[in-house]
């Protein structure tokens, strides 16, 4: 039956998948968290790091997950979408989905195709499409932010190392594939950052306000968000 109906489902997840990562959970939560437009502060960026800015920790979480959740909901829609298929039937379809969606986030059609980097987004659909190669992409990102505290290094690697370990895992191509397609956007999302980094100029995890200028490709976070070591507020 899915191969009768596979271009139906193949369009289904793609315009449901992209529909579902245009959801802006940064500018939702922070407008009805009292917040205002997260467009209008920092790097204008509607991701979790961004939202920080404003201030909130709680809403910059609530981003976290959105972004991170709109992800997984995707693959595993995907998935259940295709219970009676083959694996890779399953995979394929699940891809497509998780794409569109990672590309809905990247490019939103409700903010005028002006999203986030994506990262939040990537680990979410790692973690529903492969969850070891999401758990070993986010051991990476800690080992590499814990001994470089940079966080867009970590996530870099992290991404470029994910098609890598979907092939030595034996998963399916589909899923390596997409691995692949997501690592190149987040590089593209990431090039302030990789110039940055190139020059020796990108800001460390915990470095004090003076040091946040241009952080994420935005101004310093707000003073009374530290303390004078340069650790967010409780």
């Amino acid at each position: 039956m899915i191969a009768s109906w596979g271009p139906m489902l193949f369009g289904i997840a793609m315009v449901g998948g992209y529909l579902l990562g245009s959801i802006p959970f940064g500018v939702i939560v922070t407008r009805l968290g009292g917040a205002g437009d997260v467009r209008s502060i920092g790097s204008g960026n509607i991701g979790a790091t961004n939202v920080l800015r404003t201030g909130r920790r709680d809403l910059a979480l609530l981003t976290l997950l959105g972004d991170g959740g709109k992800g997984a909901v995707a693959v595993l829609l995907a998935w259940l979408a295709t219970l009676g298929g083959t694996d890779e039937q399953r995979a394929v379809l699940s891809a497509l989905a998780a794409g569109a969606a990672f590309l809905g986030h990247l490019f939103p059609v409700w903010l005028g195709f002006k999203g986030g980097k994506g990262v939040a987004t990537f680990f979410g659909i790692m973690l529903a499409a492969a969850w070891p190669v999401g758990l070993l992409a986010g051991a990476t990102w800690l080992i590499i932010a814990f001994l470089f505290r940079m966080s867009s290094l970590a996530a870099l690697v992290a991404v470029a190392l994910a098609p890598g370990i979907v092939l030595l895992l034996g998963l399916p191509h589909a899923t390596a594939l997409l691995a692949l397609f997501m690592a190149l956007l987040v590089f593209v999302r990431h090039a302030e950052n990789i110039r940055r980094l190139l020059k020796g100029e990108e800001p460390r995890i915990g470095a004090k306000t003076s040091e946040m200028a241009g952080h994420n490709g935005g101004p310093p976070l707000p003073p009374d968000l530290y303390k004078d070591e340069g650790t967010p507020k409780a």
